[in-house]
């Protein structure tokens, strides 16, 4: 499968250009991992944007970081990904650390790694896509925080009282 016909089927890529679509593929690299596989931890620092090819990926977070003291190793999944979406922008939009962390949940599951820089000098370079590619990026962060929001709310409701 090449890059294109993945990064088509993401909806932070939607309505780019055929020829927009060949400069992003030009700066893609593909990466493997197998269930159980971390593609990277919170509170890291993050430098590239990743699309789901095949296979499925956890958006973990550490109770522990916010003084949860019970079940200290335990990780928390607040999202399943799976072909076609994308994660990882959080950190490519404001460079600092990640908010999450990735755990790939299915076997062989392939990403598409796109580095920050070279992604951002693409949108410096070709406006227009840089204007469709953010515009993209942030109703697709606006849906992901509404999903965590009701994930929030869920448990501030059902939650027992002790």
């Amino acid at each position: 499968m090449s890059f294109i016909t993945i990064l088509k089927q993401a909806d932070i890529f939607y309505e780019l250009t055929n020829t927009q679509l060949e400069l992003v593929a030009s700066i893609c690299s593909e990466k493997y991992y197998q269930a159980g596989d971390l593609v990277f931890e919170e509170n890291t620092p993050g430098t590239e944007l990743y699309v789901i090819a095949n296979g499925e990926v956890e958006i973990v977070v550490n109770p522990a970081l916010v003084g949860k003291k019970d079940n200290e190793t335990s990780m928390f999944t607040i999202a399943t990904l799976r072909r076609g979406q994308s994660f990882g922008e959080v950190s490519l939009v404001d460079e600092g650390v990640r908010s999450a962390g990735a755990r790939c949940s299915a076997p062989e599951t392939h990403l598409i790694s796109i580095p920050r820089d070279k992604l951002m000098l693409l949108c410096d370079t070709y406006p227009q896509l840089g204007y469709r590619l953010m515009r993209n990026l942030a109703a697709d962060l606006a849906m992901k925080i509404r999903h965590t929001d009701l994930q929030v709310r869920e448990q501030l409701t059902w939650q027992p009282n002790r």
